[in-house]
């Protein structure tokens, strides 16, 4: 009999993520699912690991787990300790709100992911709309790239983040492979002061948009197609390591 592939879900949004429901019932379609997600929502906490305080992880159901941790704490201890075999994927998200451009950067969702990476393992990170309510069809899709990585594998260095632009409850086209395009952040920080006089300071801004530019992640989007991108590890510059050469260090 055929052992059927472990799989290690994690997210960013936490226990209460409205995706995660969804993408765990998609991954049980394919595989022995394990679920490693922080127990509040740490939307762009980036790839940070907890290394200075003690990681506290609590069951809430059978196989499934909560840390007070990042999400790549998330992947990291799924992969290492909480399950003892080898793990044939892990699956990050489905995140509610885009993870294109530049935001690769400051995403947990993505973190987790290329967390994974780093331990070896074949990752994804599938990310949708903030808009959407509706999760069920982008899992869908999740799990037919999930099946698509279980049966080829993906290249040593390398997850894949994939995102989602609003369904409407209909099924997607073929997602399509696109690059990173870009992404163009408002730069106000808001100060405000508290009741007691204290200054604080909020440094979101207005939403953030994107440049629609042909064969990007944000084009493809900006279509209603599902983007795929291949994210690397390696990330030197081969052109600018060349010219450095040329520098008088």
């Amino acid at each position: 009999m055929k052992k059927r592939p472990i799989i290690l879900v994690c997210n960013d949004d936490g226990i209460n993520g409205p995706g995660l429901e969804p993408l765990i019932a998609a991954m049980r379609r394919l595989g022995r699912v394990t679920v490693a997600v922080p127990e509040h929502e740490r939307s762009a906490d980036s790839h940070s690991l907890t290394l200075h305080k003690p990681i506290r992880v609590r069951r809430v159901a059978e196989g499934v787990y909560t840390l007070n941790g990042s999400p790549a704490d998330c992947a990291r201890f799924g992969v290492l300790e909480m399950l003892k075999e080898k793990v044939d994927l892990v699956v990050s998200g489905i995140n509610r709100g885009y993870n294109l451009g530049e935001d690769v950067i400051y995403s947990g969702t993505v973190a987790a992911a290329m967390e994974a990476t780093l331990l070896r393992v074949p990752a994804a990170a599938f990310s949708l709309d903030s808009a959407e309510s509706d999760f069920r069809p982008a899992a869908r899709v999740a799990q037919r790239l999930s099946a698509e990585i279980l049966r080829r594998g993906l290249p040593r260095g390398v997850c894949l983040s994939a995102n989602f632009p609003p369904s409407g409850g209909k099924a997607y086209a073929r997602p399509v492979p696109a690059r990173l395009g870009r992404r163009i952040y408002g730069t106000d920080i808001t100060r405000r002061a508290d009741p007691r006089g204290h200054e604080y300071f909020w440094l979101a801004g207005r939403e953030v948009t994107g440049v629609d530019e042909p064969g990007t992640d944000v084009a493809a989007v900006s279509r209603g197609r599902v983007s795929v991108t291949p994210l690397k590890i390696d990330r030197t510059d081969a052109q600018a390591l060349q010219a450095l050469g040329g520098w008088a260090l």
